[in-house]
């Protein structure tokens, strides 16, 4: 969406648009950190029932996880991604799980996350 505001030229008898630029709003991502406590189980669980994810996918998404030492789950706004991150920290910590969860800028570096 634009928003423009008419400004009249130098002699008054011609109005000239001004557009801005809108940026999209940064992505990004959650992101799900290994630990040695929380089980395999636990975190397909969560990926399925948070995130929408079938068996699969979450299997996937989770094998990522306990390999590298963590694992992208999905890009959303800021808000979004806090919430999600948030949620699924209390719903761990309530059932006995030490998981982490991470909102990060989607084009953050490889080795900041």
């Amino acid at each position: 969406m634009t928003t423009s505001k008419p400004t009249p030229d130098r002699e008054g008898d011609l109005a000239v648009e001004e557009k801005r630029a809108i940026r999209r709003a940064r992505p990004y991502n959650v992101v799900f950190h290994n630990d040695d406590y929380t089980t395999m189980e636990f975190v397909i669980h969560v990926l399925m029932h948070f995130f929408h994810k079938g068996e699969t996918e979450a299997t996937q998404i989770m094998l990522e996880v306990h390999h590298r030492g963590y694992g992208v789950v999905g890009a959303f706004t800021r808000d979004i991604a806090e919430t999600k991150a948030e949620q699924v920290m209390e719903y761990a910590k309530k059932s006995g799980h030490p998981l982490r969860v991470t909102a990060e800028p989607a084009d953050a570096p490889e080795e900041e996350l």
